[in-house]
C-alpha cells in the first residue's frame, strides 16, 4: 500500500476546520470567511476566540473588497460552541495555539500554528491601518491555498 508523501498529506482536506484567535474579532473571522470561499462546501469552517471580543468595522472593510461579508455574525467564544470537536484547528495567536493544546490533550485533533500579525498595531491613517488589515487578509489567504491546495478567490478592488 502506498504511503502518501508529505505534499499530498498536508493537502489533505479535513472535514472540519476550526479557526481561533484572541477575540474571534479579526484573524479568525477573515481566515473563516476565506476558507468558505475557497475550500469545498463540505468542509465545515469555524472560528472562535479565547476571550470575549468586539466586532472590528475594519474586518468589515477589508471583506468587502474581497466580495465577502460577516453579515450579522458577532464574535463567538470557544467555550460557547455547541459542538468543539474539529479535524482541524488553526490557530492565529500564540493565546490561542496555547488555548488549542490544552484543549485537545486528549483528543485526536490536528493543531497547527499560523502566526499573524495584529493589525491593530498599525496606528495612522485610515489608509495605512487599512493596509494592514488588507496585508493579513492577503497572508491568510495565502495561507489556505498553499496548505489545503485551493484557488484563491478574485478579488475586486478597492474603489
Amino acid at each position: 500500500m502506498p504511503v502518501p508523501d508529505e505534499a499530498a498529506k498536508s493537502r489533505a482536506l479535513p472535514h472540519s476546520i476550526l479557526f481561533l484567535c484572541g477575540m474571534n474579532a479579526i484573524r479568525s473571522p477573515i481566515a473563516e470567511q476565506l476558507a468558505r470561499g475557497m475550500l469545498p462546501s463540505s468542509v465545515f469552517v469555524a472560528s472562535a476566540g479565547v476571550r470575549p471580543g468586539r466586532r472590528d468595522p475594519f474586518v468589515d472593510a477589508v471583506l468587502e473588497e474581497a466580495g465577502l461579508s460577516l453579515g450579522d455574525r458577532q464574535p463567538l467564544l470557544l467555550e460557547d460552541m455547541e459542538d468543539a470537536y474539529f479535524d482541524l484547528i488553526v490557530t492565529l495567536a500564540p493565546e490561542a495555539h496555547h488555548a488549542a493544546l490544552e484543549l485537545t490533550r486528549s483528543m485526536a485533533v490536528e493543531v497547527e500554528y499560523w502566526p499573524m500579525p495584529d493589525p491593530t498595531d498599525v496606528s495612522g491613517t485610515r489608509e495605512q491601518i487599512m493596509a494592514a488589515y488588507r496585508d493579513l487578509r492577503e497572508r491568510i489567504a495565502a495561507r489556505i491555498a498553499a496548505r489545503f491546495g485551493a484557488d484563491r478567490p478574485a478579488r475586486r478592488q478597492a474603489e
